[in-house]
């Protein structure tokens, strides 16, 4: 479904990817992991187009899409989260969700600004959608109305999965969900993941440090190491690997 073709993203003097190259198969939830400042982020910033590599190809879905406009990739079916929450904090859930299904709207200019006929009936049943399927299915319904930046840190980013969710995305990009969260918000996202992968069918990729979450929800692991790929396999391959023992999970070969 996703294919990455010998990579390369350098800041300077600085090789945050270095001839990365993986394949991510539909249906499947495929964790990347690595130390701090691996590359992680950066490959995700290169597929979702906030980064543009120097060499190498991502292609989606038979797509070459290395060059597609980053404006242009929600349409594709390609959805995020990101590391630091990135809502609008003034606005409500709601309308945050909202906003990520923007792109299947159809009304024009003026139907839109006046909010009338075909506009006001395309945006209520996509608000009627949402709330049947995203906020329902990711249990927000007691906050759908609140102001976003008044929330606690985990429902925040259940909200901003929410608004990927709402692109109706093809692959979901997630990029460390759970980080920050307490024991019982990090087994609520394990849950919600899922949940949006078994009943809708969307491909995962994972960045995450919880080693027991990765191992637990992985079909198969790649393991990047100073901006290189040192290992990929199934997480039980994975866990005996010297090298990523080594470099990773901190205990001697």
């Amino acid at each position: 479904m996703l294919r990455v073709e010998n990579l390369f993203l350098s800041f300077g003097a600085v090789n945050a990817l270095y001839d990365v190259s993986l394949s991510i198969r539909e249906g499947e939830i495929f964790s990347i992991i690595g130390p701090n400042g691996a590359g992680k982020t950066s490959l995700l910033n290169c597929i979702s187009r906030f980064y543009v590599p120097q060499k190498g190809k991502i292609v989606f879905q038979g797509k070459d899409i290395t060059r597609v406009p980053a404006h242009e990739i929600a349409l594709l079916g390609i959805a995020r989260t990101f590391q630091n929450i990135e809502l609008f904090r003034g606005m409500t859930v709601l309308d945050n969700i909202k906003l990520g299904a923007h792109i299947h709207m159809k009304s024009g200019f003026f139907s839109g600004g006046l909010y009338w006929g075909k506009a006001q009936k395309e945006e209520i049943a996509i608000r009627k959608w949402i709330e049947e399927e995203i906020i329902d299915l990711l249990e927000i319904q007691p906050i759908r109305n609140k102001v976003v930046g008044v929330l606690p840190y985990g429902l925040q980013k259940r909200v901003e999965m929410a608004r990927a969710l709402a692109i109706r995305p093809k692959i979901l990009l997630l990029d460390e969900p759970m980080a920050g969260m307490n024991l019982e918000e990090r087994e609520d996202m394990a849950r919600f993941i899922l949940d949006v992968h078994d009943e809708w069918g969307v491909t995962i990729v994972l960045i995450e440090h919880d080693m027991g979450v990765v191992m637990d929800l992985s079909d198969r692991v790649a393991v990047l190491d100073f901006g290189q790929k040192i290992a990929e396999g199934t997480p039980e391959e994975i866990q005996r690997d010297p090298k990523v023992i080594k470099a990773y999970l901190g205990e001697e070969a």
